[in-house]
């Protein structure tokens, strides 16, 4: 099956720092892949990357086939045009209300009336449960749930053929994360949208992901379908399950220690 996303030999390095040493990394239409890995590993290096927000010092991103690298100007605005994106704080913006934040990128460039904003925002928030009075509301006065939801409907008002999740469910409680997770699954799948997930959450992994790979020591160590993830023979990744699940795991062998490094 041809990749909808295809990066081969990714490298990014600050300084003396690498982060990325040589990613490889394919993403099939309408499927939801999840990253893991430990802090610092470069999961949000590797986003921003494919997103064109940072430049890769070598390596190819490719979308249906076109090179992203070396994009710029309208030809990259384009390109990121077919993206959503769902930020870890959710990043919404505190002076607007609601239905403008949800609406923000449909509206950037004018010419599309106020009241027919409006209206689609409020549909875009009936999709993740949230009544048309949160329309109005600042983000300041949404529970941090609430906010995740709207974030979640401004990552979708485009309709995005890829979207990307930078740690959803980060700073929510099991009850409103598990709520996020389904509604994240439920509106992936019915946009028919392909999904891009780095989370520490193996809760969430579990929920959310048809396939998972773990980034470690800047490259894809581990890729397979989430069914696998448990028995994967890999110490790096079983390691990293067994820690983020609670349970007892074995010492890590020496290459692990990779994984506790801060690498950006």
């Amino acid at each position: 099956m041809t990749a909808k996303l295809a990066i081969r030999g990714l490298r990014k390095s600050f300084g003396a720092k690498t982060v990325l040493a040589g990613v490889d990394l394919d993403l099939t239409a309408g499927e939801s892949l999840v990253v893991i890995g430990g802090s610092g590993t470069g999961k949000s290096v590797l986003i921003k990357c494919i997103l064109g927000l940072i430049r890769p010092d070598a390596g190819s991103i490719r979308l249906d086939g076109e090179e992203l690298v070396g994009l710029s100007g309208k030809r990259l605005e384009a390109q990121r045009a077919r993206f959503g994106m769902l930020f870890q704080g959710g990043a919404l913006f505190d002076s607007l209300p609601v239905w403008r934040n949800v609406t923000f990128a449909l509206s950037a460039g004018g010419g599309t009336r106020s009241a027919d904003m409006k209206a689609r925002a409020i549909a875009e928030l009936a999709r993740v449960g949230l009544e048309p009075d949160v329309a109005g509301l600042k983000p300041s006065e949404l529970s941090g749930g609430m906010q995740k939801r709207v974030a979640l409907a401004r990552a979708i008002a485009a309709r995005p053929e890829i979207i990307f999740f930078d740690e959803p469910t980060t700073g929510l409680d099991p009850i409103r994360a598990d709520v996020i997770d389904r509604l994240i699954r439920e509106q992936v799948q019915a946009l028919g949208a392909t999904a891009l997930t780095i989370t520490h959450d193996m809760g969430s992994v579990r929920k959310i992901a048809d396939r998972v790979a773990m980034l470690a020591e800047g490259r894809i160590v581990w890729d397979g379908p989430v069914t696998s993830l448990e028995a994967s023979g890999h110490p790096l990744v079983d390691r990293f399950v067994h820690a983020r699940s609670g349970s007892a795991a074995p010492s890590p062998p020496a290459c692990a220690e990779g994984l506790s490094q801060n690498q950006g």
